[in-house]
């Protein structure tokens, strides 16, 4: 009898161990947020190992994809013959969730898109789908949004997923105004109003947002008024607005910035931080580290196959660690 219960008991520890060791302890948990650049364009070339081995080896809980839908052929600029089918969601879905499988994570989320820039969230807790976001006829959301939540140490965290319109003329211009169209800076007004839209849609759904546990990251395409410093635009300047709106009209925290206010690290291959996490407060007291990460992979370096890509990614990741309590 002596010896059933210590097999009994051993097998509880060890069952112990196995759940923790695979689910992290309580409340600790990290988010790896990436551009990835058309669906990781550089990593087709063997299967995604590379990228892979990468995030797996970042151990995170939660990751966001942005731009994960593959959409040119391996090496090319030539579009993917199948390039419809992928707006359907069911190859992005398979995709996602045999990559997940090698890092860890069983679940997937595909974000609202109207076109081939979906954002994907692949996590190792269960993912409640709340929202996919495609504006409507009066505001447009041009690469779409999504908003999901999960539960971490017994707290709902939201979390919201976007990419804004990436070009200084306005969505859907005629190639013959774009030049008028940017002289009256019509892509970030039109930025401005999507992320209204997707905040009002999100975050601006519960009144009580300022004191839960909510995060939004994306590429939003433009600067902050917090790194002016760097880039020295005039006060007025309309390249500040998305961000002007956040901070006037929204709760949300910039992590990054918060975490060394007094450095600037570009979040791409050139020299701007279009790539954000923010946090409401209670969740921004929560992040032990935050970062825009470069490493001998994620370094990004133009292509020399193609000259408008860059490899791994035009893009710089971002990993937050957060101790949720």
């Amino acid at each position: 009898m002596r010896k059933v219960l210590s097999s009994l008991l051993s097998a509880l520890l060890l069952i112990g161990m196995s759940v923790d060791a695979g689910a992290g302890r309580p409340g600790k948990m990290r988010l790896v947020y990436w551009n990835i650049q058309n669906g990781m364009w550089d990593g087709q070339t063997d299967d995604y190992k590379r990228f892979t081995d990468w995030v797996k080896q970042q151990k995170p809980d939660v990751c966001v994809w942005c731009e994960a839908q593959p959409i040119y052929k391996t090496g090319t600029y030539t579009k993917l013959d199948n390039i419809d089918e992928w707006r359907k969601d069911s190859l992005m879905t398979q995709m996602w969730k045999r990559l997940g499988k090698r890092y860890g994570h069983k679940y997937v989320y595909i974000g609202g898109h109207r076109d081939n820039y979906p954002q994907v969230v692949t996590s190792r807790y269960p993912l409640e789908s709340v929202d996919r976001i495609t504006g409507n006829a009066d505001t447009l959301v041009s690469h779409g949004a999504g908003w999901v939540r999960i539960n971490v140490a017994g707290r709902a965290v939201n979390i919201v997923t976007l990419h804004t319109w990436p070009q200084a003329y306005g969505y859907n211009v005629a190639q013959a105004d774009r030049e008028r169209s940017k002289a009256a800076f019509e892509g970030d007004k039109f930025r401005r109003a999507e992320m209204e839209y997707i905040c009002r849609h999100t975050i601006g759904t519960d009144p009580s947002a300022a004191h839960g546990y909510w995060m939004m990251m994306g590429d939003f395409n433009s600067r902050s008024r917090v790194d002016n410093w760097v880039y020295r635009y005039a006060d007025d300047d309309t390249k500040l607005l998305v961000h002007d709106y956040i901070i006037e009209r929204t709760p949300y925290v910039d992590v990054v910035y918060e975490s060394d206010p007094m450095s600037f690290f570009s979040s791409t291959g050139g020299k701007s931080r279009i790539d954000f996490v923010y946090c409401t407060p209670p969740l921004a007291d929560c992040v032990v580290k935050a970062e825009i990460h470069t490493d001998s992979y994620t370094r990004p370096v133009r292509s020399e196959v193609v000259k408008s890509f860059y490899e791994p990614s035009d893009h710089r990741p971002i990993i937050v660690d957060f101790d949720i309590h």
